[in-house]
């Protein structure tokens, strides 16, 4: 019988595919902070994950080894570079490692909250590798922003891919 890999050994990490977090969630947070992470993320987050600020306002929800992966590939970036400096403190400082209660609930800390400008409702939304926690009215205005020019950054973002 084959003993089944660790989740801290990095071999096995590199064996497993990566996450794929996908859909629309619409959680709330309850009053101590907590949020019921969506059924669907839970497997692909893991028992360990962290939670950091996110760009344009919102909370990444990672598994911990892609976090582990973007911090390190941040810190290989050359430390001589101020901009690459002040990003890695502002990110890193903002870290918290948490895992799911027995209900699947995480405790979103306060300083994300603040930051992301978070109440009891929000949306999760599933970006590949990670999630993220957007204070709803923001990820609706976002969303509505960036529906108009979606076909037109097509061909800018996406290679020549023939559908």
């Amino acid at each position: 019988m084959q003993t089944p890999p660790m989740a801290n050994d990095p071999m096995a990490a590199a064996s497993q595919p990566e996450p794929l977090l996908l859909g629309t969630y619409t959680p709330k947070i309850d009053q101590k902070g907590r949020m019921a992470l969506p059924a669907k993320m839970r497997a692909q987050l893991g028992e360990g994950m962290v939670m950091a600020r996110g760009q344009e306002k919102c909370v990444y929800l990672l598994p911990q080894t892609e976090f582990r992966r973007i911090a390190a590939r941040i810190q290989r970036a050359s430390m001589g570079n101020k901009a690459t400096r002040s990003y890695l403190r502002v990110f890193l400082s903002g870290a918290v490692e948490g895992e799911p209660d027995k209900q699947g609930r995480v405790l979103v800390p306060q300083n994300l909250r603040t930051y992301a400008g978070l109440g009891s409702d929000i949306v999760v939304i599933g970006v590949g590798t990670r999630a993220e926690i957007w204070n709803k009215e923001s990820w609706d205005a976002y969303l509505a922003d960036q529906e108009e020019g979606y076909s037109d950054i097509a061909d800018d973002v996406l290679p020549a891919v023939e559908w």
